[in-house]
């Protein structure tokens, strides 16, 4: 099963300083018919303006992975980490126990663009941790890049799931033989058209995708997309 969401289906939220779009229910958005897909909880696309962003606030029992697709986004938290994260860099934090944190834009006059996941972990009570990766153009270009998982041995960070969040670069009438994992999956198209199987998934656009034993990515466009693989 490919389910197909077009780009115009996302919930869109707008302030003043930023615009959101949730794949799922957030915030004062809710639909109990979307509340996630396997253990994919959040799936959020932010355009934050230059200078802005959250304060202190509380996260916990909650594994998240943040993929900076332009801009810079400024890290703190209460474990005293701290980091900028750049264009096609990757944060991961297990929220734990409890972190409290801030995520700002770094630049005074950039915007930020960046999208936001966060998985539920396998159990309650972890230890909170943080990290962030830089994962270049070359890594991901015509294969699927394993860059967080549980058990991948070639993934970049570790996640306290049965999921793996992979990324790619596909170019115009390249393919990706791919076997899932898991029986479920996410895709996200950043840029670009795929085909999946015989599905076609442009730019904005997700599909929900369960139970596929296979699947075949082909590049109609030169396509920049992310995909997670998980249990139900």
């Amino acid at each position: 099963m490919i389910q197909l969401i077009r780009n115009t289906q996302h919930h869109r939220s707008a302030h003043s300083w930023l615009t959101s779009f949730h794949h799922f229910s957030f915030d004062q958005y809710y639909d109990p018919t979307n509340m996630n897909w396997g253990k994919l909880r959040v799936f959020n696309e932010d355009f934050n303006s230059p200078a802005s962003g959250f304060p202190i606030h509380p996260h916990h029992d909650m594994e998240i992975v943040t993929y900076v697709l332009s801009g810079e986004l400024k890290h703190e938290d209460s474990l005293g980490n701290s980091g900028i994260i750049h264009a096609w860099e990757i944060q991961y934090m297990s929220a734990g126990t409890g972190v409290l944190h801030a995520e700002f834009n770094a630049s005074k006059t950039h915007p930020l663009h960046l999208i936001q996941m966060w998985v539920l972990p396998e159990k309650e009570g972890l230890t909170p941790s943080w990290g962030q990766q830089t994962v270049s153009r070359e890594e991901k270009m015509n294969r699927l890049l394993c860059v967080v998982s549980k058990k991948k041995s070639d993934a970049i960070m570790r996640i306290h799931q049965d999921a793996s969040f992979h990324v790619s670069i596909l170019m115009k009438g390249k393919k990706i033989e791919w076997k899932p994992e898991y029986s479920h999956q996410y895709l996200f198209v950043i840029d670009g058209s795929i085909r999946v199987n015989c599905a076609t998934i442009n730019k904005h656009d997700s599909a929900k995708i369960m139970e596929e034993k296979q699947l075949t990515i082909e590049g109609l466009e030169n396509a920049h997309f992310v995909l997670w693989d998980m249990a139900e």
